[in-house]
């Protein structure tokens, strides 16, 4: 039976009790349990979230465990010194240590991530630079792996660390199982970005947004400025002002972006030819599909895929 405690303290973020449900189903999806998963916290009892609820909690033991995970909080404010320094002592029982967003804090707090690769919710990026800057921070990305120590974004992706575990511990086909059951639509790799081309470029207007999904959904088609102006059902010249007004950038710009992101995607979650991933999500040909990454990412489609290959859990369902 492995043992899967998640530590909570004071005014911590409730959508980290998420991860919960990974390892319940992977106990129901399985013959037998395989894990005896625990709210833990310093002093044991209730303990109160940011939302005003508390939750029952047993108290924090130094007794041998497969993983603690460290929730995070909505201020990136640190738990008692106490709490750090069990941390601190905790690789000498515990297999892995992980946390959820903002939990990184008090992981880098306690040391535990010196000269380690891991990362954190984007938003807090700048802020746990400028404290921590010896921590290898990989800001761009839904969780990391680095030795027995995993690191996720933001709170959801708790949930895709806490199936990465599950993959780990009981191979790739639970993993899918336990996301099925959840109703994920995608598990998402470890390597893949914290951002949503979408949500960054916020069109205001249905018009545009219809533009956008319509983008998205063809990406391997046309999809010239006219091509898009007729789905908006505006002239080629007001589609472009409306589009420049509501998301700061030209229609051309905003589809290479789309495609980047898909493109990437399928890096990350398979193992296709660059030649098919340019074809399938309009580049035409790697050339240009290069080009785009060069402006994007600064650097070649295929260094991001051999990067990729190397992280943990990028299969799709």
């Amino acid at each position: 039976m492995r043992i899967i405690k998640l530590i909570v303290y004071p005014d911590f973020q409730a959508l980290a009790l998420a991860v919960a449900a990974v390892f319940e189903y992977a106990n129901l999806l399985q013959d037998e349990p395989v894990y005896d998963f625990s709210l833990a916290s310093e002093t044991g009892g209730a303990v109160m979230s940011s939302q005003g609820f508390a939750v029952s909690t047993e108290r924090l033991q130094k007794l041998a465990c497969d993983t603690l995970i460290v929730a995070g909080d909505n201020e990136c404010r640190l738990p008692p010194q106490s709490l750090i320094d069990y941390l601190r002592s905790a690789p000498a029982w515990a297999y892995r240590i992980a946390s959820v967003c903002t939990g990184a804090f008090v992981l880098a707090a306690a040391g535990l991530l010196d000269g380690k690769r891991a990362t954190t919710h984007w938003y807090h990026v700048l802020s746990f630079k400028k404290q921590y800057p010896e921590v290898l921070l990989e800001e761009d990305r839904i969780f990391v792996v680095d030795g027995a120590i995993w690191t996720s974004a933001g709170m959801t992706a708790g949930v895709d660390l806490a199936l990465a575990i599950v993959e780990k511990d009981l191979g790739l086909e639970a993993a899918r199982a336990v996301a099925r059951k959840l109703v994920l639509y995608q598990r998402r790799g470890g390597g893949q970005s914290q951002f949503s081309a979408l949500l960054e470029m916020d069109a205001k207007s249905d018009r545009v947004q219809m533009a956008l999904s319509y983008a998205r959904e063809h990406l391997n088609e046309d999809l010239s400025v006219d091509a898009l102006a007729s789905v908006a059902r505006l002239s080629s010249r007001q589609f472009s002002r409306l589009f420049h007004e509501e998301t700061g950038q030209s229609p051309g710009k905003a589809v290479e972006r789309l495609r980047v992101e898909a493109a990437r995607l399928m890096m990350e979650t398979g193992k296709h030819p660059i030649e098919v991933i340019a074809r399938e999500t309009g580049f035409g040909d790697r050339e240009r599909m290069r080009q785009a990454f060069l402006r994007s990412f600064g650097q070649p489609p295929r260094e991001i895929q051999r990067v990729s290959a190397r992280t943990p859990f990028a299969p799709t369902m």
